[in-house]
């Protein structure tokens, strides 16, 4: 069974009640019942194992069995920008990426993204990308869901906190430097920056923003990858030399 989240109100030592749509599906869709026992995680590095006390159509009450806290972290949290993909293109690249343990994913509005957010739908589809990436870090076990930031453009992206470094810009046909041989932070205080092209690849403005920014393209090789399977490669590669898979 997957581990929760909840929020950490609904936490009060030595009981927790669940209430809203966590009550709805573990009552209606799997049938919790008094004597069962499960996982929760309050997104803050707590985790709790919950016998059930009671189920009632109001609330849910467990009592606490055993505490558990998250590993202390000994690498820099890795960031995802990924340009806008089309259709389930994205949210599977969000899926992925969390079950991955990326710890945000930043929409980019890159200039050849067929996909262009319209504003009047923006928090609709920011609702739908956090439901997905808060499944998947349940049934991932994720000690924390993935902040999804809202879409930005490439030149906003790249002016965020000095604290990001460093950043890799994924390019195709490149002979430069690539993920296994570049040198990683160990910095844990700092977060390294992975950006992903939309399926028309990096423009020749963003690259030269790129360029006059600092950041050296990076190469995953001779093959040319699908934007989404780029993604997934990436952080499957510094996730391991993160030491975080593997």
């Amino acid at each position: 069974m997957p581990v929760f989240f909840v929020s950490p109100e609904c936490v009060t030592t030595p009981t927790v009640s669940l209430i809203g749509e966590l009550l709805a599906h573990l009552k209606d869709s799997l049938r919790i019942a008094v004597g069962d026992t499960l996982w929760l995680n309050d997104g803050h590095g707590t985790r709790y194992r919950v016998e059930i006390k009671d189920v009632s159509k109001q609330a849910i009450t467990g009592q606490i069995l055993e505490t558990t806290q998250e590993p202390l972290h000994i690498a820099p949290h890795l960031i995802l920008g990924q340009s806008l993909l089309k259709g389930e293109k994205m949210d599977w690249v969000i899926q992925k990426a969390t079950e991955l343990g990326v710890h945000e994913l930043i929409p980019i509005e890159s200039r050849h993204s067929v996909v262009q957010l319209k504003a009047d739908r923006l928090d609709h589809q920011l609702t739908r990308w956090r439901r997905i990436a808060l499944e998947a870090a349940q049934q991932s076990e994720q000690w924390r869901i993935p902040t999804i930031a809202r879409p930005q453009s490439f030149t906003t992206l790249l002016s965020r906190d000095r604290t990001i470094s460093p950043i890799l810009m994924l390019t195709e046909r490149h002979d430069g430097k690539n993920l296994q041989t570049i040198t990683l932070p160990q910095d844990m205080s700092r977060s390294l920056l992975v950006l992903i092209g939309p399926e028309g690849g990096w423009s020749k403005e963003e690259r030269e923003i790129a360029e006059q920014r600092g950041i050296e393209p990076i190469t995953l090789g001779q093959q040319i990858l699908r934007a989404e399977t780029a993604a997934i490669a990436s952080i499957g590669i510094l996730q391991s030399r993160l030491g975080r898979l593997g």
